[in-house]
């Protein structure tokens, strides 16, 4: 080794920032950038212990060789054999799925260590083969005061919890054996974690994107406002839509009549249209409207509210089971989801409402919006079911709903593309069971026959005729009364997320997911909880949730959220708008990266404030889960 008396010049201790860390036990994978780790696009070359998951791509991994080579320049070949490899191992830390754990940067606010914790016999053996090399490994000029005492010297690079310090944490079986997997808790619920992203709102009911690349979400208000946010998480000052004067509803919690949705048109950019579905009172008669709006010349961030034009309106027997759903499918038609009239067991007629294809209640609607500027509101396409057939309205596309709460359409996976343009909708049950369906064209759902896989009218229910479809999921009332139904997340900044369907109940305020069995078809229940405080100490990540899950959304990167509401009336500002996230591995950083266009506001932006901390904390009911 060469020049090791200047090395001497140059170092006194390590000083405060190398601090002593006491044991914390229940450390999680963390990078130095307080971000979960992830799976390298190509393998590391220079530290390929962490070549297959870690906090380093190959950029990284190769500035940290380039650091090493310059270090070893001071070095002989007796010098570089003995200390080379304490050296590398050392750089090396900072690409381990525990690097903040190693260099204490788990909280963002305190200060870093300079390099990485050592577990007691590594560094003893580092001080007894190598300690002249300290200073090289440092930014201090004084190391020389600890160099020559093994206890000094270790106790600044010792970390004291031994299943975390290097090089325990490398081997250690129970932390590695599916290190970057989904988390789950001894019970197998799913451990994710959530970010804030919007609050204040009065039952927030629905959540879309314009898909025209300004990364712009729109959010509805069941009093019928729906407001623009923009990709930093400000608000505009002014509402996209204010209908609050027509839109019939009430501050009562549970009162399901209001503005239940919103859709904006596939070809946002060129066809700058949107579609409404609300509830309004004509001649005391209540009814839901199907409206179309076309956005203001002046304003790209507004609606004109005098262009509205109804596309359809339905009579509604009761103030309950309006369904509310509206949403385009890859097909370019509008796909209307109408409640089966209300009550209890949908009692009208002879079979109900549901299974009586002369009325529009209890079912999905498909129908083509296109061209339709003069004339007729809207045509039906050529391939729906019922098309021709005596006594059948031709708009409907599937019957015997109940009263489908939140649909929606699969992306498809990134990669073949499988699944894409699935419609998934939750249906919510009368006495017993909750359901989600896969909406067929001409599809029976079966009610008032059957509720999920059980009969409800038995009479109905032995009609050999009925040939109704199952549902993919359904599950009893000791898990949840009213399902919310969700996405098939398909989004790149949590791999692990891809292919499962996330819903949720609002009574229970259970988050749930899905699975499909690609092979059997058969789709597999996991639940889903909050991670720990420490496994959801990620920068602006938090464990808790407002107890009313009222809808979900994507945004236009296909990122998955959820509105929930701590109250439930029209009326109260406890709504809130949630990121789904995964703490245990991301996507590479780089990866999922856009660059919004740009979008001119006028009026004000208002900036986004989390209420961190003050939602109310939901955990899983004890004793109820199933598989």
């Amino acid at each position: 080794m060469r020049g090791m008396t200047v090395w001497r010049a140059q170092c006194l201790s390590l000083l405060v920032l190398l601090i002593l860390i006491s044991p914390q036990g229940n450390a999680h994978p963390q990078c130095l950038d307080y971000k979960p780790p992830f799976q390298p696009p190509e393998p590391l070359l220079f530290c390929k212990e962490y070549a297959k998951f870690g906090c380093c791509d190959l950029d990284r991994d190769n500035q940290i060789s380039q650091r090493f080579y310059q270090i070893m320049d001071y070095f002989d070949h007796s010098g570089f054999m003995a200390c080379g490899k304490y050296i590398r191992s050392i750089l090396c830390q900072e690409c381990s799925p525990y690097a903040a754990h190693l260099y204490d940067a788990e909280d963002a606010n305190t200060p870093m260590r300079e390099l990485p914790g050592l577990c007691g016999n590594y560094c003893g053996d580092y001080w007894l083969h190598c300690r002249y090399t300290l200073s090289l490994l440092t930014n201090y000029n004084e190391t020389s005061a600890i160099e020559e005492d093994r206890s000094k010297f270790c106790k600044y690079l010792e970390l004291k919890d031994p299943e975390y310090c290097y090089p325990n944490v490398l081997s250690d079986d129970k932390l590695n054996a599916n290190l970057g997997d989904v988390k789950a808790d001894p019970q197998g619920c799913i451990q994710l974690c959530l970010e804030e992203v919007a609050n204040g709102l009065r039952n927030p009911v629905a959540m879309v994107h314009a898909n025209d690349g300004t990364h712009r979400f729109f959010v509805a208000e069941q009093l019928g406002y729906v407001w623009v946010y923009l990709p930093n998480g400000s608000r505009i000052d002014r509402p996209f839509l204010n209908l609050t004067r027509a839109v019939l509803t009430s501050p009562w919690a549970g009162d399901e009549r209001g503005f239940l949705c919103i859709a904006l048109h596939p070809q946002f950019t060129k066809v700058k249209k949107a579609y409404v579905y609300y509830s309004v009172s004509v001649k005391k008669q209540e009814k839901i409207r199907i409206s179309e709006f076309v956005v203001s010349d002046s304003d790209m961030n507004m609606l004109d509210h005098s262009s509205e034009r109804t596309l359809l309106e339905v009579d509604e027997p009761a103030s309950n089971h309006n369904g509310g759903q509206l949403l385009f499918g890859l097909d370019g038609y509008l796909y209307v989801f109408i409640g089966d009239g209300g009550k209890a067991g949908d009692p009208f007629g002879k079979f109900g409402n549901s299974q009586n294809k002369s009325t529009l209640l209890g079912k999905a609607l498909r129908i083509d919006i296109d061209n339709n500027d003069h004339g007729a509101p809207y045509s039906i396409p050529a391939d729906n079911p019922f098309v021709g057939e005596s006594g059948s309205r031709p708009e409907i596309f599937a019957y015997g709903v109940r009263n489908m709460w939140r649909c929606s359409v699969d992306r498809g996976d990134p990669g073949s593309g499988q699944g894409r343009g699935r419609m998934f909708c939750g249906d919510v049950g009368q006495n017993k069971y909750e359901e989600v369906d896969l909406i067929e064209n001409g599809g029976n759902y079966g009610w008032r026959a059957k509720e999920g896989f059980s009969c409800y009218d038995n009479k109905l229910c032995s009609n050999s005729s009925l040939n109704d479809i199952l549902p993919i999921f359904a599950y009893p009332h000791k898990i949840g009364k009213s399902v919310t139904g969700g996405y098939i997340y398909r989004g790149c900044q949590m791999p692990n997320l891809n292919g499962l369907y996330i819903f949720g109940d609002f009574m229970s305020g259970r988050l749930m997911s899905l699975k499909e069995n690609t092979e059997t078809g058969k789709w597999n229940y996991k639940e889903i909880c909050m991670g720990s405080d420490k496994t959801c100490s990620f920068p602006k990540l938090i464990n808790s949730y407002y107890k009313y899950i009222i809808s979900f959304g994507e945004d236009e990167a296909g990122e998955l959220y959820f509105l929930a509401t701590g109250a439930a009336s029209a009326t109260a500002r406890a709504g809130v708008v949630y990121k789904i996230v995964d703490p245990s591995r991301r996507a590479p950083p780089g990866k999922c990266s856009f660059k919004p266009t740009p979008v001119n506001i006028k009026g004000k932006l208002i900036n986004f404030s989390p209420k961190e901390g003050k939602q109310t904390l939901l955990l899983p009911i004890e004793g109820v889960r199933f598989e």
